[in-house]
């Protein structure tokens, strides 16, 4: 009688990757304190690393020559907030591993950024349009 149709295979009785399964040819099972249902992605080399970095290097480069070119004022500050928010996309999804993480991350770093640029936006809306008021009346 074949032992693995006979029920008294040892495989059975042992957990999954242990070195007795391995040992047989059964392929190992998921290690004991792996998260079971999270996705894992690879992160990127250093290759895209350093090319961020250039990037990013580049980038602020730009923001600098931009404030100096007196051509470029009527639309300094729309193209600063570009460059910048572009800088600011590429250090969230690489530096801190927004891309390649699972979703749940973006939100929980997104939501209270959202919140703190409405805060900020009502802020400056009350320093300066409803406080004024209050001075010349």
């Amino acid at each position: 009688m074949n032992r693995a149709t006979s029920g008294t295979d040892e495989t059975v009785a042992t957990p999954p990757g242990s070195p007795r399964n391995s040992l047989r040819g059964v392929e190992p099972g998921p290690p004991r304190n792996s998260l079971r249902g999270v996705e894992h992605h690879e992160h990127p080399g250093w290759k895209t690393y350093l090319l961020v970095a250039l990037v990013l290097g580049v980038i602020t480069a730009g923001e600098v020559a931009v404030f100096y070119i007196s051509a470029l004022r009527p639309v300094l500050v729309p193209t600063l907030l570009v460059l910048s928010t572009a800088k600011f996309a590429l250090v969230v999804m690489f530096y801190m591993h927004l891309k390649s993480d699972s979703p749940i991350f973006t939100g929980v770093f997104l939501a209270p950024l959202a919140l703190a640029v409405v805060f900020v936006i009502i802020g400056l809306i009350v320093i300066f349009r409803v406080l004024p008021t209050y001075e010349a009346g």
